[in-house]
């Protein structure tokens, strides 16, 4: 695949996953981006909240693990030539698409109105599960994507108010991150 043609795939997957939350959000009386709100405040939460994600990562990414030496492996191999030939524009745009259609679906849609049929504490389980779902290349990927998902629907209501600006920016920033991580392992050779 190209690296033109990578782009518009995750243009129209990502894309996608935002037509589905408005048409679900719409169906469902819910629009996420009533929750977007652009605030100096969650600008700041967006980028503190990302360290734990990072650090997390970091420490993932160093062990070795047979599970986790799969999941390397594979991003390696499907990723990384792909993601290696984007220039770091590029990267920043797929980056940001899937942290603002992922959240948008997963956090600005599913999640409110999981709430408004079980509670809070159901809601963040239940919409997170399919997150990881969502996320599962093995199963120990899903796991972790689904547990990524709890802490991102925790971020939501950090801060005093429901913001969707918080979890979509700790999420782009975090895939960012990930995706230059997956460029440098790729292009240097190695896993670490």
């Amino acid at each position: 695949m190209s690296r033109t043609q990578f782009l518009w795939l995750a243009t129209l997957f990502e894309g996608g996953l935002a037509v589905i939350a408005g048409l679900l959000g719409w169906w469902l009386g819910i629009n996420p981006l009533d929750l977007v709100h652009w605030r100096p405040q969650a600008l700041s939460l967006g980028l503190l909240g990302t360290l734990p994600l990072l650090l997390f990562f970091g420490l993932v990414y160093r062990l070795e693990v047979p599970q986790l030496e799969q999941i390397k492996r594979l991003l390696l191999e499907t990723l990384g030539p792909l993601l290696a030939a984007c220039r770091w524009y590029e990267l920043a745009y797929v980056a940001f698409l899937a942290g603002f259609c992922e959240e948008l679906l997963f956090r600005g849609v599913l999640q409110p109105w999981m709430e408004s049929l079980w509670g809070w504490w159901p809601a963040l389980i239940v919409s997170n599960l399919l997150f990881g779902l969502a996320h599962s290349v093995t199963p120990l990927y899903a796991l972790l994507a689904a547990l990524t998902g709890m802490y991102l629907g925790w971020l939501l209501d950090v801060g005093g108010e429901r913001n969707l600006l918080v979890p979509m920016m700790v999420h782009s920033v975090y895939d960012l991150a990930a995706f230059l991580v997956v460029v440098v392992s790729y292009r240097t050779g190695s896993p670490r």
